[in-house]
């Protein structure tokens, strides 16, 4: 008997509305033959985290939902680049704007909403633009090359993440907001001040109650003008004041349209067999322009489709998250308090945390989370269900409960019902988890994420998907997730250094007898290890385990794939002498030298030199090693500064030279690397460093968490200082911090991602008594460690050659 004749589906629109509306119609039905017209030139990604992308701390791919193969796998026919123009119902095809003619059973119009361009003379000019797709960030990543001062008009959610964007491409960001609060459509007056007072603190300017009237300039913008007749310089302008329904394909088809597409509960159109899903839609006269909506009228056009009975959609609970670096926001339901409500209220000015519940006779109907958002998964499920408030979720949510009491997580999660989103921004429900643990086997956050998306985009589902793990694996939960530093072990970083610090463990093979290593070798990733841990944690009493270093540290040099080394002399701040570069010629000439290379951090790599030539090397370079092998601090790389530059503000010369001999010498979980700038022209490259540090007028402004390798990552803004006491005291109890609490061969770009900004400034900046116990520790070590390979090599004078004890002195 022949197969029955697929259906012909056709979905215009390849964004997460329509796609995840395809991924539903594929796990439930094959009857369809699946065409997708999509207008720009990429596969399904994930507009969510288009403020990463601009921000340089993801790419296009990294966003990417679905890849090219992914339609190619599941029978897609995806047509890029093409805009569909008309839906002919009487000859039942989609016209596209090359010519197609795409016949169709049913159709599926998603195709989003436009950014609301202010309707105000110049809006037209060169350098105005929105913020919506891939090609605006690319505009603004271009723009960001050549441009300082930008202004964002719009102080809603997208405004917020494309400021904070642009200030960490190193532009000059004022956000310019007509209302007198930020995301006033999502918080109330306090939330909206905490907002703008941390997002303040990370460079961004505000311009409040300003009504834009004039985009000025003449062929490019230069400013803007304001109705109170205040004007304001920029060179980039980004609209983001709103947005439009798109609703182009379905006026020109003659389908009923008001501020969207006009949709029944079955996401039904007014032309038979032509639905509509997402932004571009209007349902009950509600347009709605965040995620979780679009996903839960996926679901029941894509039930409806393939016959499965599915109650009608009946509109959407909206809420908003924001998390722009370390400032965690959560707003759900109704959110500004009325007569007829009760006001459950608590604010920490010192955890700068913020929660208030808002009850209308006695039911949760909505929420502001500020800091401490790790409640709001399970909010949106109470205010979704009209919950009664009690006092289980009052202690739950509020704290401040006994012990044993309250609604725990388990609870939560055996209440929450099968078809809830808990992905916001993949669509993934409960049940998809669920079915990942029982059927697919999976046991970790990691597997969950490859097999479903759940917390593969901005990470803040991912409590809720670890409490879902523990409430169906039970007991095996912890062993299923445990994972170890290596295969040798099942203990983590933070339990492994507790237990030295607890038993005086004092060598690795201690550590890994008393700890029940499963290797009692040890292996290439732990010993290096434990050996840094060591080190760390007793600088006083621990010996030097050479045989715990990797090859190049162990050599004093990087070995080459044709088995010679480079050889690095130290250059403090980028500057040498020509009696140096005179001896580094002559040695390279002596011992044959392929190359000379000028390194990235201001300094010459003698390439090619033989394995038995290293300890002459060094010992008639007569200079200390550059460490370019070694996961301790790498460069400080400088601009000329105020002694020459005519734009300097302050000497970086002389304060990267300091740091640089002041801090040389110390072991760091990972490669450390610096800059200082004499101004805020950023020559040195701060934004891609560990610390960087720009001067001003007024002192020094420290970055931290930079990172130019292969996990690009821009520095985040940490403090402003106005003393070089000030900079020398902040950096070494950062540094110190790092050394404490980082994983081996974590970068700071991602241990500022994973403690979180705040906590480290909380550390660091607020906390001036532990401040200045990380200073003493980080002194005390330095004291210990002036040399913590001076037993490498065997030949005296070539050690006391390599690590002279320099006394810094800050260039005046």
């Amino acid at each position: 008997m022949p197969a029955a004749k697929k259906q012909k589906l056709v979905v215009i629109g390849n964004g997460i509305a329509g796609i995840s509306t395809v991924e539903q119609i594929l796990k439930l039905s094959g009857a369809f033959d699946i065409t997708v017209i999509g207008q720009e030139p990429h596969p399904n990604y994930n507009r969510i985290m288009l403020s990463y992308v601009l921000e340089g701390s993801k790419t296009l791919d990294d966003i990417v939902l679905n890849d090219w193969k992914w339609y190619e796998d599941n029978g897609i026919t995806l047509h890029t680049g093409t805009s569909a123009q008309r839906i002919d119902e009487a000859a039942k095809v989609v016209m596209t704007d090359n010519g197609m003619a795409v016949p169709y059973d049913h159709v599926i119009i998603a195709t989003g909403s436009k950014p609301f361009i202010l309707p105000v003379p110049g809006s037209d000019k060169e350098g105005v633009i929105g913020f919506r797709n891939i090609a605006d960030c690319t505009r603004m990543l271009q723009a960001a090359k050549t441009y300082r001062k930008a202004a964002v008009i719009g102080g809603g959610l997208l405004g917020l993440e494309a400021a904070k964007g642009l200030v960490s491409l190193g532009m000059d960001v004022t956000v310019v907001h007509l209302m007198n609060d930020l995301m006033e459509s999502q918080l109330d007056s306090v939330a909206a001040q905490m907002l703008q007072h941390e997002l303040e603190q990370q460079g961004i300017r505000f311009l409040l109650g300003k009504q834009t009237v004039e985009v000025l300039g003449d062929t490019r913008v230069t400013g803007l003008r304001f109705k109170d007749g205040d004007e304001l310089d920029a060179d980039l302008v980004v609209m983001a004041v709103g947005i439009r329904a798109n609703t182009e394909v379905a006026q020109a088809s003659g389908i009923e349209v008001r501020r969207g597409i006009v949709v029944d509960d079955h996401l039904r159109t007014s032309m038979k067999d032509v639905y509509a899903v997402g932004e571009c839609c209007e349902h009950r006269g509600v347009c709605y322009g965040l995620v979780a909506p679009l996903f839960e009228q996926g679901q029941v056009l894509a039930k409806r489709l393939c016959g499965v009975d599915t109650p009608p959609y009946e509109g959407s609970i909206v809420s908003t998250k924001l998390k722009v670096s370390g400032v965690d926001v959560f707003s759900a339901g109704e959110f500004i308090e009325q007569p007829e409500h009760d006001v459950v209220l608590a604010k920490d000015d010192w955890k700068k945390t913020y929660k208030k519940i808002l009850l209308r006779d006695g039911m949760i109907v909505g929420a502001i989370l500020f800091g401490d958002v790790s409640e709001s998964a399970n909010l949106q499920s109470l205010i979704r269900k009209k919950a009664q408030m009690t006092d289980d979720i009052y202690h739950s949510i509020m704290g401040g409960g006994c012990a044993g009491k309250g609604a725990d997580a388990a609870t939560r999660i055996a209440q929450m019902p099968d078809d809830e989103i808990v992905c916001g921004c993949n669509g993934v429900t409960k049940k998809a988890i669920v079915d990942a643990i029982t059927v697919q086997g999976m046991t970790t956050v990691d597997e969950i994420k490859a097999c479903t998306g759940a917390t593969r985009s901005c990470g803040g589902c991912k409590p809720v998907v670890e409490q879902i793990l523990q409430s169906v694996l039970g007991d095996g939960f912890t062993t299923a997730a445990k994972q170890g530093i290596c295969p040798c072990t099942t203990l983590d970083r933070d339990t492994i250094v507790a237990e030295i610090r607890a038993k005086g463990l004092t060598t690795t093979k201690e550590v890994m007898h008393v700890l029940d290593w499963s290797n009692p070798e040890g292996c290439s990733k732990c010993r290096p290890a434990l050996n840094y841990y060591l080190t760390m944690l007793n600088p006083l009493t621990h010996r030097e385990e050479r045989e715990s270093r990797f090859v190049n540290e162990r050599m004093n040099a990087n070995i080459q794939k044709d088995g010679t080394y480079t050889v690095v002399p130290r250059m403090y701040g980028g500057v040498t002498t020509p009696e140096a570069l005179k001896k580094i010629a002559d040695v390279s000439l002596k011992y044959n030298v392929k190359v000379v290379k000028v390194t990235g951090g201001q300094r010459l790599d003698l390439v090619g030199v033989k394995k038995e030539d290293l300890p002459k090397v060094w010992e008639e370079l007569d200079m200390p090693s550059g460490y370019a092998y070694a996961k301790s601090l790498r460069t400080v790389k400088t601009c000329v500064g105020s002694q020459f530059c005519r734009f300097g503000t302050q000497d970086s010369m002389g304060m990267g030279a300091y740091l640089e001999r002041k801090f040389e010498r110390l072991d760091f979980p990972a490669k450390f690397k610096m800059a200082v700038n004499g101004c805020p022209r950023n020559c040195a490259e701060a934004c891609t460093k560990d610390i960087g540090i720009v001067g001003n007028d007024g002192g020094w402004e420290i970055f931290v968490g930079g990172n130019g390798g292969t996990k690009a990552r821009l520095a985040d803004s940490f403090c402003k200082v106005k003393t070089d006491e000030e900079l020398i005291e902040i950096c070494a109890a950062l540094m110190q911090y790092y050394r404490e609490t980082g994983n081996y061969l974590e970068r700071t770009s991602e241990w500022v991602e994973r403690l979180g900004l705040e906590a480290i400034r909380e550390a660091v900046l607020h906390n001036t008594e532990q401040r200045k116990e990380l200073v003493e520790r980080i002194e005390l070590a330095l004291s210990q460690l002036l040399d913590p390979w001076k037993k490498v090599l065997e030949d005296d004078k070539l050690r006391d050659v390599l690590y002279r004890d320099v006394q810094p002195v800050v260039a005046t």
